[in-house]
């Protein structure tokens, strides 16, 4: 784990919709490219002071803060980790001393079939994409309980509500972010905390770029809205799911054109 801004430039807290002394404070995970990346642009337009972490792509995060950072005007810490790593994530957490919107995004995929699957890989997606929840969620709750208010945002997929074929891992993966959010979401409300979820489908971003030609133009056939969704949509979802009225918790909204709707 690695902060990559021993610098940052001044706060920039709340705005006509947030009281004044609730800061608008957000760690986005897995931001440094596709969903991530626009959240942490959407939220940055929004006058929030970010902590930004990706695992590998150092120059990506640390140059998409800058950018951030004086573009907005607002305070950006890039921070690589590994937030499937449960000791990564505290110190992640060391460097924070307050939160009012946490944002699940980090996340891997695996293409295969199950019993090709090594132990080792299914352990690892499963830090990454379910365990992570927990990691951050015990460290940041106890921030917002200061204001009695807050928002958690994970970032699911359609294949955790239907499942998928040859990604049976991902697809139990992000059942369990499901369950995760609906539990938490009825765990954290008596305390002013929303916990919702966004089911992408698919999102044109590099965890598709996979496939090749004609896989994407066969799954594009597929989809009602005859396209793949933008990660802008996704950040545009979560800032409408940020700005939602208090009642808005326990919800896993589908954003997929009509896919598998």
């Amino acid at each position: 784990m690695k902060n990559l801004n021993d610098t940052p430039v001044s706060n920039q807290y709340g705005s006509a919709d947030t009281p004044a002394s609730v800061p608008r404070c957000a760690l986005v995970t897995g931001a440094s490219r596709g969903i991530g990346r626009a959240i942490a642009q959407a939220l940055a337009g929004q006058g929030y002071r970010l902590y930004l972490t990706c695992h590998r792509s150092e120059k990506e995060l640390t140059e998409l803060s800058y950018q951030l950072s004086e573009t907005y005007h607002i305070a950006c810490t890039p921070i690589l980790a590994d937030m499937g790593d449960m000791h990564a994530v505290n110190e992640v957490f060391a460097q924070i001393d307050d939160m009012t919107l946490l944002v699940n995004n980090a996340g891997v995929s695996h293409i295969g079939l199950l019993h090709e699957m090594t132990a080792e890989e299914w352990q690892s997606l499963m830090n990454v994409n379910l365990n992570a929840l927990f990691y951050t969620c015990r460290l940041a709750i106890p921030m917002m309980l200061k204001h009695h208010a807050g928002h958690i945002v994970n970032i699911s997929s359609v294949w955790g509500n239907t499942g998928a074929s040859m990604e049976v891992a991902y697809s139990a993966s992000k059942g369990g972010v499901n369950a995760f959010t609906k539990a938490l979401a009825k765990e954290l409300a008596p305390s002013g905390i929303q916990v919702n979820a966004i089911a992408c489908g698919v999102i044109d971003t590099d965890m598709n770029r996979c496939f090749s030609e004609e896989e994407r133009s066969a799954l594009q056939a597929e989809i009602p809205a005859d396209r793949f969704g933008q990660a802008s949509e996704v950040a545009s979802l979560l800032l409408s799911i940020v700005n939602a009225p208090s009642y808005l918790t326990g919800q896993v909204i589908t954003l997929d054109g009509g896919w598998q709707t």
